[in-house]
């Protein structure tokens, strides 16, 4: 059987530096595979050190894929409530593109049918929807002018998740790990989770690495049964010839690494490897069963075998506290435009009373372990709803992509404030616009990179997560 050492001594030092396309690197990964860890490292030419001192070590971004509307939940707006039924002024609309109507269309008014209540020392409005949420506001910062590109829920998911609407561009969760790999050895550096009636729109170019090396990608994991497919070894298979096969195919790959400096050959010696480490560190992740009453009511979880949004949240602190880097949860269903199951009346409470309750323990329960300060919790979707209602069998909003509520917590975010404010019917920004690519030029800051800087050369350009655009929102920061 071939091992690295001997693999790597068959080529003298000269022959080896000017033969491997990798140089430097492949003797690292040599090194980290002879020492048995494999955890995912920092990309060629970055350093986890970053360009400054990283606020954030990991990152939690819960996702409400569908459009969750933030005038029925955070943006109160009593100029509203008073021209409920009245025809939007044309003024707002002119030039406007939306998803089911253009502006040649005169649609009427919609007041949000909750009641609001300021609450904690910053008096942020939150509505009856989000009772769990109301009571964290002093823990987080409320982004109440968010603004995006595109109306249409695929492209306008990939672009809150890689800052392009095309294809092929690496995810937020991609870049991260490429700039400062993980913490773990026996889970991936960047984990998905889902929860709702089917998986998002666009799906897995959402957390894809794009023209970055494949071991940068999401790791979808499932929450019942096999944590990932066809993981579990075979009962006919014993542990030492597994692993015997897992070391031959390892050096072989390795042999290959060192003539070629392949990057997927890397990746495919990290997947095995890791594969083989998540045989047992993944079922002892989803295995809640060890965790205390106390934290299970906090996140409202009843049955710990049942899949569901709450026991995502618990599972993504599991995962920060374990080393993965960047942990996406996906939670579907948030698009109310009106249909029989789309219904602004019906609909839309059930869906917050799936995530209201997890979203602010996941926050609580991370600030009580010590773990708020080095993690970043983002809340939002890819984008909001209009002001104007939609002419269907039941009341409901068109896509807005001019001004949404997301927030953030922990990691450097300034607690107990609300960014940003929206005109006086939540049309538009007034003061402190948050465009996509400032957002996730603020997320690298707070991880330590300057956003200009963390760069990948690809068919001849230097790409970054923010493409030729962002600004970092300094309002934002502790």
């Amino acid at each position: 059987m071939f091992s690295e050492h001997t693999l790597l001594q068959q080529r003298t030092r000269r022959h080896f530096f000017s033969q491997c396309g990798m140089g430097i690197g492949s003797v690292a990964l040599a090194s980290l595979m002879a020492e048995g860890g494999l955890r995912a490292a920092p990309g060629p030419g970055v350093t986890a050190r970053g360009h400054h001192a990283p606020r954030a070590r990991n990152v939690i971004f819960l996702f409400m894929a569908g459009g969750p509307s933030q005038l029925e939940m955070f943006d109160y707006k009593p100029r509203l409530r008073e021209l409920d039924g009245k025809p939007i002024p044309q003024s707002y609309i002119e030039g406007k593109r939306f998803a089911f109507m253009d502006s040649s269309h005169r649609v009427n008014l919609l007041a949000p049918r909750r009641s609001f209540r300021q609450h904690g020392q910053s008096g942020a409005w939150v509505s009856d929807l989000l009772p769990h949420t109301a009571g964290i506001v002093d823990d987080i910062s409320i982004v109440t002018t968010c603004k995006t590109e595109l109306f249409n829920h695929a492209p306008a998911k990939l672009f809150m998740n890689t800052g392009s609407g095309q294809f092929g561009r690496p995810s937020m969760g991609a870049w991260v790990t490429y700039g400062i790999g993980s913490e773990s050895a026996d889970l991936p550096g960047f984990v998905v989770l889902q929860s709702g009636p089917r998986g998002p729109r666009g799906g897995a170019v959402n957390w894809g690495s794009g023209f970055l090396p494949t071991t940068y990608q999401g790791v979808p994991l499932r929450s019942q049964g096999e944590p990932i497919l066809n993981l579990t070894t075979p009962a006919s298979v014993d542990a030492r010839s597994q692993r015997r096969v897992i070391d031959t195919v390892r050096a072989l790959n390795m042999r290959r690494l060192v003539e070629t400096g392949d990057d997927e050959i890397q990746t495919r010696i990290n997947a095995y490897e890791m594969a083989w480490r998540m045989q047992s560190s993944a079922p002892d992740l989803i295995d809640i069963r060890g965790e205390s009453q106390a934290t299970l009511d906090l996140y409202g979880i009843k049955d710990v075998n049942e899949s569901s949004y709450a026991r995502n949240c618990l599972l993504a602190r599991r995962l920060v506290e374990r080393g993965t880097r960047f942990v996406q949860l996906y939670d579907t269903n948030w698009d109310h435009h009106g249909g029989p199951t789309e219904t602004m009346e019906k609909h839309l409470p059930d869906k917050c009373r799936d995530i209201d309750r997890a979203s602010a323990a996941l926050v609580r329960d991370l600030k009580q372990r010590g773990l708020l300060e080095d993690t970043l919790v983002i809340w939002g979707g890819e984008f909001g709803r209009t002001p104007m209602g939609e002419v269907r069998e039941f009341t409901g909003r068109n896509h807005h992509i001019d001004a949404f509520t997301m927030w953030f917590a922990g990691g450097g975010i300034k607690a107990g404030q609300v960014h940003g404010k929206t005109d006086e019917l939540g049309f538009d920004s007034i003061e402190g616009r948050a465009h996509v690519h400032d957002i996730h030029a603020t997320l690298l800051h707070l991880l330590g990179f300057d956003h200009e800087r963390l760069t990948f050369k690809f068919q001849g350009r230097d790409f970054r997560l923010t493409d030729v655009h962002g600004k970092l929102l300094t309002g934002l920061l502790a």
